[in-house]
């Protein structure tokens, strides 16, 4: 008996040799990962060089001379923290909001019928062919009328109207089965019991990679946040990083410092939650289906 298991152990141990198609997959895969991580490996490089090495020509990939000037310069030109801060809460804010208001929106349009549902339906999908810039003229002249300009609101509430999440949380609501409603329903549960305690469990895939897209979408906005705040304590780290830039002249390797700065909270979200974001988008896929 001893014998045998030993021999089933081997087995199980040894590996089977890959296919070409294995090695051909495997290969293309490395090399679409060195095209993707180039240019952080060549922002992380050039951080590291000083501003005269930085625009020396023909350029180098490594440093003939290892120095973090460039980190300690933009931390202590810039308001990092502050601009951290800033962008956190407005990032998680926009967030937060619109999540509750698409799983509401694609929600309400999957279930319910209504008047007008077709029209109001068309006018959230021309939402998609609208580019953010064309709005940024009417958005801003509101928030002014408003009295929001240099507030947090002014730069949160602009952002949570994404027609995109809607229709991405409406589609993944139409493939949920209604019988699950149905029994809750004669279970004696109401709609908003049903939607907060059958629903939304069901949604977390979905809604992690509404959540997580919004997130990363809101910390990369430059523009609005730019057009609706002058006050230095409000800028986001994009805004941020570019005013020192502009103050300084273009500083390539405390450029790249910054840029690195900016997208490290971005690199933690997704090696963290890439599972969810795979999930999110595979239960979206197959929603409509």
């Amino acid at each position: 008996m001893s014998s045998t298991a030993a021999q089933i152990r081997v087995k199980s141990r040894t590996r089977r040799p890959w296919t070409p198609s294995q090695i051909v997959l495997t290969l293309l895969g490395v090399a679409v990962s060195a095209v993707i991580l180039s240019p952080l490996a060549w922002a992380l490089f050039t951080s590291l060089k000083s501003e005269t090495e930085a625009v020396e020509v023909p350029t180098h990939w490594l440093p003939k001379d290892w120095t973090g000037q460039a980190w300690s310069a933009i931390f202590e030109n810039g308001n990092i923290t502050n601009w951290f801060v800033n962008s956190l809460v407005v990032s998680v804010c926009v967030t937060v909001i619109v999540l509750f208001v698409s799983a509401l929106a694609g929600y309400g349009f999957a279930r319910t019928e209504f008047r007008g549902k077709g029209a109001l339906m068309g006018v959230v999908m021309a939402g998609l062919m609208i580019s953010p810039a064309v709005l940024g003229v009417p958005l801003f002249t509101t928030v002014q009328q408003m009295g929001m300009v240099d507030t947090y609101w002014g730069m949160i509430l602009p952002q949570c109207a994404p027609a995109a999440m809607v229709y991405i949380l409406y589609k993944f609501f139409q493939g949920v089965p209604r019988e699950l409603e149905e029994a809750a329903f004669i279970d004696g549960a109401g709609r908003w019991r049903v939607f907060f305690t059958v629903i939304l469990p069901l949604s977390r895939p979905s809604l992690a990679a509404v959540g997580i897209f919004t997130f990363i979408s809101s910390w990369n906005n430059f523009l609005w946040p730019y057009m609706v705040t002058n006050n230095p304590d409000l800028m986001t780290m994009p805004n941020g990083i570019a005013t020192v830039m502009n103050s300084y002249g273009i500083q390539w390797a405390q450029l790249m410092a910054g840029g690195l700065t900016a997208g490290l909270p971005l690199i933690i979200v997704f090696v963290f939650f890439q599972r969810q974001i795979v999930a999110g988008v595979a239960h979206t896929g197959l929603a409509g289906q």
